[in-house]
């Protein structure tokens, strides 16, 4: 499933990078998935938004078996 994740972060990370930002992936474990926001992401307040609507969206359209995905 780890590498399911990868590739679909793989794809959303393009959109990030142009806007300065970036995405990390920490863990996977039983359907949570863990990422870091990097770059402008870090500290934008929008961050929450590109979570769940944009990172959290793709990978469970792309990775069914993702139940959550949170950033730390």
């Amino acid at each position: 499933m780890r590498e399911k994740v990868e590739a679909a972060l793989a794809q959303i990370r393009p959109a990030l990078q142009a806007d300065g930002g970036d995405v990390q992936l920490v863990d996977v474990n039983d359907g949570v998935v863990t990422v870091t926001l990097r770059g402008a992401c870090s500290g934008c307040p929008m961050a929450a938004m590109t979570l769940q609507h944009g990172i959290e969206r793709v990978l469970k359209e792309q990775v069914p078996e993702v139940k959550k995905v949170i950033a730390v």
